[in-house]
């Protein structure tokens, strides 16, 4: 029975060789892209068209029609391919959007002719290239997924939005639309080529210094306070804001060499699930590869549950279509059928409904063994407080990959948790929203529980912070002007792993923020004198983090410009901030702080579902991670710094 898939849904591939068949409502231009684990394009031999119709593993048609086969042999495919897409173009000189012409029908099909999976492109309008789908490899195994996105610009736009250069991609296109024989009305001539490719006259990219390739977005999304950017199309009032995740300073290097092939998946038995493998993922690192699998985790979650959702959501419309039909028909109203008809609709929807939980369900059995094999793996850094890897945690040697700040969780299934992770170094500040208006949770908690919770949260990520960078990488100021953060602050006092004593009152805020101004002004300048080395002997060189607590009592005018400083150049040279404040209290400030909210990430100190994904934007429950009631696993992990820092000092 062939899987009749939404999008965003997933269907397991069997076989190793299948065929990709196209039925399309009017000719189309069918081509095969060739991507890596993160859906970049990267190298030669990307795209398989009429000029170039054979790469390692797929053969693509040769002509214009509307109808195509693909051939596709999965073992051939190259270890470094981790997404193939099947890409369908509207060629010159034909309708001008896919929203002018019937849908199109994409299936996976074995050898024999039997389809295994379809999927019909709805939705669509302006679009002018459009990837169908793409078949994935996760865990060794290979997947189908339906994925229907489209670009209005054409098929340069689709190969820049996968990673290409503008100047190459335009250049890739115009060779795959310029191999399309003449037909009648379609000429394909470079003359038409900007209408898919988008302008070629206009600046491009240099082919000698290709553009860089951004790493993935932060696994922290949109905040209820979105941060600086333009809202999406998808964006609405009631759902979380659309915003770009790609971080605005950190860049990859041309010459980096690619990540290796993962290793394969243990062996199973013919027509089982994969067997999850903690680290299965690509990268040079075993901390890498597990950074990389959460992101995997997270990703087919988010794809996963949209999946789920968009089925029942046709199955609510078809049957609501259905008993309106059978209840305008006066036939039914007469002759007494309207009852049969209402249960038809009502059945029809129902066994949609099941075959949607049939499929969720078996996704979300295999994330779930998947995260208890990727759970107790996970290095110090990425654990949560509770994982044995912390009793037996000495301070390293080396910076590490990325942070967890929590978890993260949907509705469908609150029990599976995804390590929330943030890269490091912090290249965005952190905001633990201790107000009461910012959730319903945080409505219903005593504010003094709420306000004790946030800065227990701020020292507990400070002492995550300390303890897996080396002894010598990382210090910690702390702003609390009032001195209403002391209980929670005492272990970090009593450890005497702090720069200094919390600095309190007017006079203490004053001097910390001069410090640390001076400390980021220093550093820009010798960064860009070309020489780092040259610093004043005074100059703390390891990366800073500075707590605000309370803010903004104790600040004046010129100490917030100099926290907004702080915010938007320290991180940049070291100088990362975390912020415990209600937005309210500063309301005086009006407009003027608007822009220090919205470039910070607001986390919450009690279980709220203002974040959303990169992928399709469901708004998720975020909920802190934090020590067990009566564990001493923060006082161990502050011993084991101050032991460390005592022995590397001179």
């Amino acid at each position: 029975m062939t899987a009749e898939l939404v999008r965003g849904q997933n269907h397991p591939v069997s076989q190793s060789r299948v065929e990709i068949r196209v039925s399309a409502g009017t000719p189309v231009l069918a081509l095969a892209s060739l991507a890596d684990e993160q859906g970049r394009f990267s190298g030669n031999g990307i795209l398989a068209h009429p000029g170039a119709r054979s790469l390692p593993g797929v053969e693509s048609p040769g002509e214009l029609a509307d109808r195509h086969t693909f051939a596709v042999d999965l073992d051939e495919v190259a270890a470094d391919v981790h997404r193939l897409g099947v890409l369908l173009v509207l060629p010159p000189g034909g309708p001008v959007r896919f929203g002018a012409v019937p849908a199109s029908y994409v299936a996976v099909a074995d050898p024999e002719g039997a389809e295994l999976a379809g999927y019909t492109l709805t939705g669509l309008d302006a679009e002018t290239a459009v990837v169908a789908l793409e078949l994935y490899r996760r865990q060794g195994a290979w997947k189908v997924r339906a994925v229907g996105q489209g670009y209005a610009e054409g098929l340069g736009a689709l190969l820049t939005d996968g990673g290409l250069p503008a100047l190459a991609a335009a250049e890739l296109a115009a060779a795959a639309l310029g191999t399309i024989p003449r037909t009648a009305g379609a000429d394909a001539t470079l003359a038409t080529m900007p209408t898919l490719v988008g302008d070629l006259r206009a600046p491009q990219t240099p082919a000698q210094a290709p553009a860089p390739t951004p790493e993935p977005p932060d696994p922290v999304p949109a905040s209820g306070h979105p941060y600086a950017g333009t809202p999406g199309p998808g964006d609405t009032p009631t759902s979380p804001p659309t915003i770009s995740y790609a971080h605005p300073r950190r860049r990859r290097t041309s010459n980096e060499p690619p990540e290796p092939a993962p290793r394969p998946a243990a062996a199973r038995e013919p027509g089982q699930a994969p067997r999850p493998v903690a680290g299965d993922a690509g990268g040079w690192s075993m901390d890498e590869r597990l950074y990389n699998q959460v992101w995997g985790m997270f990703e087919d979650l988010a794809r996963t549950v949209a999946a789920y959702r968009s089925a029942v959501e046709f199955a609510d419309s078809r049957m609501d279509r259905e008993l309106d039909e059978a209840l305008s028909d006066p036939r039914h109203r007469l002759g007494g059928s309207g009852n049969a008809a209402r249960d038809t609709a009502r059945a029809r929807r129902e066994e949609l409904v099941a075959q949607a939980q049939a499929v969720l369900d078996r996704d979300l059995a295999q994330l779930i063994a998947e995260s208890e094999v990727v759970e107790p793996a996970l290095p110090a850094a990425y654990a949560r407080w509770d994982n044995p890897v912390w009793h037996g945690h000495r301070t390293p040697e080396e910076s590490p990959l990325a942070l967890r700040l929590g978890d993260l969780h949907l509705p469908e299934r609150p029990d599976l948790r995804i390590p929330m992770l943030s890269r490091l170094p912090l290249e965005r500040g952190l905001w633990i929203d201790n107000g009461r208006t910012g959730s319903e949770a945080a409505m219903t908690m005593d504010t003094d529980r709420l306000r004790r919770a946030a800065m227990d949260m701020a020292v507990a990520l400070a002492v995550r912070l300390l303890a897996v960078h080396p002894a010598d990488r990382f210090s910690v100021h702390v702003i609390d002007a009032a001195g209403a953060g002391s209980a929670s602050l005492a272990p970090l006092v009593r450890a005497g792993v702090l720069a200094g004593p919390p600095a309190a009152g007017a006079h203490g805020v004053t001097q910390t923020l001069a410090g640390l101004t001076r400390r980021v002004d220093l550093v820009q300048m010798a960064l860009r004198a070309g020489a780092p080395e040259d610093l004043p002997p005074d100059v703390d060189t390891a990366d800073q983090l500075l707590i605000v607590h309370d803010f903004p009592h104790g600040f004046d005018d010129r100490a917030v410009t100099q926290l907004r400083y702080l915010a938007d150049e320290g991180a940049a040279v070291g100088v990362h901030l975390l912020m415990v404040a209600d937005r309210d209290e500063a309301s005086a400030y009006g407009p003027l702080l608007d822009p220090l909210w919205r470039s910070l990430m607001r986390l919450s100190p009690v279980p709220d579902n203002h974040l959303a994904d990169p992928w399709v934007h469901h708004a998720w429950t975020f909920e802190p991670d934090l020590p067990p009631q009566g564990s001493r696993v923060l006082d161990q992990a502050l011993d084991r710094v101050a032991e460390a820092r005592r022995t590397t000092r001179p």
